[in-house]
């Protein structure tokens, strides 16, 4: 047990009281009324913001991002079609067959296989602009 000095004690207690009721008085310079409601209030708000941010990002990129595929797999995916809202038409490349498959929530279907050559060439799409100036130059022309 230590020997603190009688007047040293009292002293220490003194200052210990005056630093507490200076805490716990309000500031001079604050609002009547306003506590820690508004500042917990903002930070909640704030950290509902950032978190709404991050989750909003991570779909954004599971969305628009590709699949990562490697390159010397097996099995690749060629295209996908939405049927549907989570229903799907994938075409898949396994050796030299493809595979036409149905995905849907809780099962996958295979729909067709064929063999690698077997879908003919789409011809190009053209743009409804371009359509129309090769219509006009047609016109023109002739």
């Amino acid at each position: 047990m230590k020997f603190v000095p009688r007047g040293l004690g009292l002293i220490a207690a003194a200052a210990v009281t005056e630093v507490y009721a200076q805490a716990s008085a309000p500031a001079p310079d604050s609002a009547p009324g306003s506590g820690l409601a508004p500042g917990l209030l903002q930070a909640t708000l704030g950290l509902a913001i950032v978190l709404a941010l991050i989750w909003g990002a991570a779909w954004l990129i599971r969305r628009l991002a590709p699949m990562a595929a490697k390159p010397n797999s097996p099995i690749k995916v060629i295209a996908t079609q939405a049927v549907g809202q989570r229903e799907r038409v994938v075409l898949v490349e396994v050796a030299d067959q493809w595979l036409l498959i149905g995905v849907a929530p809780g099962h996958v279907t295979a729909l067709q296989n064929m063999a690698k050559s077997a879908l003919p060439e789409a011809p190009p799409m053209l743009h409804p602009f371009d359509r129309l100036f090769s219509l006009a130059r047609a016109k023109r022309e002739g």
